[in-house]
């Protein structure tokens, strides 16, 4: 059993310090990744274009700040962000938008589909906004992960601040901004002959965007737009995420990463419980190498937090066949909460999907263990077998073949005493009569080994 258990937790070492290793390899190869145009007119002019789609959350800001290292260090004339998104998490937001006002190329976002809710806001960062006919920008209310919205006025400030802030950054109308989050505000667009009242999310086309001036442009294609920004010609970089990069921004999803904690918990546990290194072992350790190994692609997770982790699940193992009472399983625990909370993004998000987590594996772990309760590890400690007659375990004698039988008294029954039946002697008792000796006597009851007689 203990072999069993070694090998199985060596291997999930190798697992998430194999996870580790190809994440290393994957990142030193993801270099590679930008690929040129075919048109090429100023040598040493580049325009970097990167793509700002689907959902907006912290594996898009993890690619982001390598994309702006990579144009940053090439020395890049300017950044195209290719904005189409319905929005994302706003924490990831705020930090994409502080990289933009930080980044010391020129950022322009093209907004070629739509840019709602934390698209809106990266674009507003951005120092100029291009945009497609047809595309719109707006409608940045605060929603919660089930689409409904969020009232909390704390909340709504809060974001209403954040966008207003980006918009006077770049001298646009913030309280157009403001109209776009908080449905309460009245924003007068004079410009366009609108204006929103109480219960309206300002959202903007491209023709209203240009004529309050949040846009500077609309262009049908990306080629117009970079002869727009004066860099007609120049040699178009398309930066696009690595296959790793985009498994690791499916993999850092609160939802996806909350199943993987589940899968791992309570497949570990699971292998610790009922003996055997099979299925559950397998999905435990794959459940724990992915979480490392999107958030460490994702650029979160460290080596030191996998090591954490390890070490915990050694000092785990360390506290079941030592005698250290509780101190060592204590500090396991407390290493591989850890090195889990470490490894993610956001510590109080890490904290409820650990939670979260947790209880569910529980859930799950205790099914288990009542199906499968009798290869249990539990057993070693439990005595199953049934000392019963029929098993053949007796404690005594039987008795039985006295019951009727016709003895006399050998000594007084005061009730105990002895009788004897086909010469031999028994201990007997009677029903609370007194009997005197050499009395003939029967049987009427057998209870074990206690014989009951009464006075013929």
């Amino acid at each position: 059993m203990l072999r069993l258990k070694l090998i199985a937790f060596g291997m999930l070492a190798l697992v998430l310090a194999g996870g580790v290793l190809l994440g290393i390899g994957v990142q030193a190869a993801s270099t590679t990744s930008p690929k040129a145009g075919a048109e090429t007119v100023s040598p040493g002019k580049l325009v970097y274009v990167i793509p700002v789609h689907q959902t907006v959350e912290s594996g898009l800001y993890s690619f982001l700040e390598r994309a702006f290292a990579d144009a940053e260090q090439a020395d890049a004339a300017a950044i195209v962000l290719d904005v189409d998104t319905l929005g994302g998490r706003l924490d990831s937001a705020e930090i994409i938008g502080k990289l933009i006002r930080n980044s010391p190329v020129p950022t322009t976002a093209f907004v070629h589909g739509r840019a709602v809710s934390a698209g809106s806001y990266i674009a507003l960062n951005a120092g100029k906004i291009v945009m497609e006919p047809g595309s719109t920008i707006g409608s940045a209310s605060v929603v919660d992960s089930s689409g409904d919205e969020v009232e909390s006025a704390k909340v709504v400030s809060h974001w209403s601040s954040e966008m207003r802030s980006a918009a006077e950054l770049r001298g646009r109308n913030p309280d157009i901004a403001e109209g776009m989050v908080d449905k309460n505000a009245v924003v007068d667009m004079p410009q366009i002959g609108r204006k929103s009242g109480p219960g309206e999310i300002v959202s903007l086309t491209a023709e209203e965007a240009i004529k309050v001036g949040y846009a500077e442009k609309i262009a049908s294609t990306l080629d117009e737009m970079i002869a727009f920004i004066g860099l007609k010609g120049a040699t178009i970089i398309h930066f696009e995420p690595s296959f790793a990069e985009k498994l690791a921004r499916f993999l850092v999803d609160p939802v996806i990463m909350t199943v993987l904690l589940i899968v791992g918990i309570a497949g570990v546990a699971i292998e610790l419980l009922v003996p055997g290194f099979g299925l559950p072992g397998i999905l435990g350790v794959i459940g724990f190498g992915l979480y490392f190994f999107g958030h460490y692609i994702a650029g979160f997770a460290g080596v030191e937090d996998v090591v954490l982790f390890v070490a915990g699940i050694v000092l785990l193992i360390a506290e079941m066949f030592v005698p250290s009472f509780g101190i060592l399983g204590i500090l396991g625990i407390a290493a591989i909460i850890s090195g889990v909370v470490m490894a993610a993004f956001d510590t109080e998000n890490a904290l409820i999907s650990l939670g979260i987590s947790f209880v569910l594996a529980v859930i799950v772990v205790a099914v288990v263990a009542k199906v499968f309760k009798r290869r249990g590890v539990w057993n070693k400690f439990i005595l199953r077998d049934s000392l019963n007659d029929e098993s053949g375990y007796v404690s005594h004698d039987s008795k039985e073949h006295l019951f009727g039988a016709v003895g006399t008294a050998v000594t007084p029954l005061r009730p105990a005493g002895t009788a004897e039946f086909w010469d031999e002697k028994i201990d007997v008792v009677t029903e609370g009569d007194f009997i005197e000796a050499n009395c003939p006597v029967k049987v009427v009851k057998v209870e074990g080994n206690r014989v009951i007689v009464k006075r013929i």
